[in-house]
């Protein structure tokens, strides 16, 4: 039963690193920059989704604005931030994206104020008995949530035209742009989705712990960087199965091992482990 419990929370936890990562994982793969900042883009989700929540009653909105608002943020990033500096080396951007992300730490402290803020009555506080365990109903929307928007994402890149030109761009982008495919639309188009997604996963987190505060995007930017490295850079089905993977061993070790270290300080051990054995990650290739 203790092995059950744990591999649940482990996926709930995987979940929103999934949703966190791939993102990173789809600039990363079209454009090879980290994008640090789109940590910054997941806590302002969790704040939208607070906000919305709190003044509407109802949490499918605050889902949809979420991920409508910070997408549209996610495009002006890419607009305004990365597309002028492109032709320098990829550390101009990283550094770009560092400041930003530190930047919007800050504005999210001025704006919100310091401590956080809550639901005024959280959303899907009950449980479900499910072979003789409790699940909360908002650990099972997380889940549910990542499989229709991973799914989707699945759909768009493998059965439909605007998903071929997508591959087509980050295999090759100068043989796409021959073929008559727009890159910059392409580009355009990734951070809509990756933001989008990362909204999502703010307002699941949110959901979790009732809680949205400044500087909860640094753990996540520091674990999402983690996590494509494992799954392989530039490798979504990599990325999907090492966050799933990375959740539940966080938490196995949270039980086995939480006298020892924290619950980051086991992702990391994980991590350094892995690319001890596989410098390339589990799925990148030699």
């Amino acid at each position: 039963m203790l092995i059950f419990e744990l591999t649940v929370q482990g996926l709930v936890q995987g979940s929103i690193y999934a949703l966190i990562a791939v993102g990173l994982t789809l600039v990363y793969g079209l454009l090879r920059i980290l994008h640090v900042a789109h940590a910054g883009l997941f806590t302002l989700g969790g704040y939208i989704g607070v906000l919305v929540t709190n003044a509407t009653g109802s949490l499918t909105l605050a889902l949809i604005a979420a991920m409508v608002l910070v997408r549209v943020l996610g495009i002006g990033i890419y607009r305004f931030c990365y597309q002028p500096i492109l032709d320098k080396p990829p550390y101009v951007a990283l550094i770009a994206s560092i400041g930003l992300f530190v930047a919007m730490e800050e504005i999210f402290r001025l704006v919100f104020g310091p401590y956080g803020i809550s639901y005024t009555a959280p959303p899907l506080l009950d449980s479900i008995t499910f072979a003789g365990m409790k699940l909360k109903q908002a650990e099972l929307g997380v889940m549910a949530g990542t499989v229709i928007l991973i799914g989707g994402l699945a759909f768009l890149a493998g059965k439909t035209r605007i998903g071929a030109a997508w591959r087509a761009t980050v295999t090759d982008p100068a043989m796409a742009q021959s073929f008559g495919i727009d890159i910059v639309k392409v580009r355009y188009l990734n951070f809509f989705i990756g933001s989008a997604l990362a909204a999502a996963a703010g307002v699941m987190v949110a959901l979790l712990n009732n809680l949205v505060e400044p500087t909860m995007g640094a753990v996540a930017s520091y674990k999402g960087l983690a996590i494509i490295v494992l799954g392989g850079l530039g490798d979504v089905r990599g990325t999907l199965i090492a966050a799933l993977v990375l959740g539940v061993i966080e938490s196995f070790g949270t039980i086995y091992l939480g006298a020892i270290l924290d619950r980051d300080a086991i992702a990391f051990a994980f991590l350094i482990l892995v690319l001890l054995v596989r410098p390339r990650g589990l799925f990148g290739k030699a």
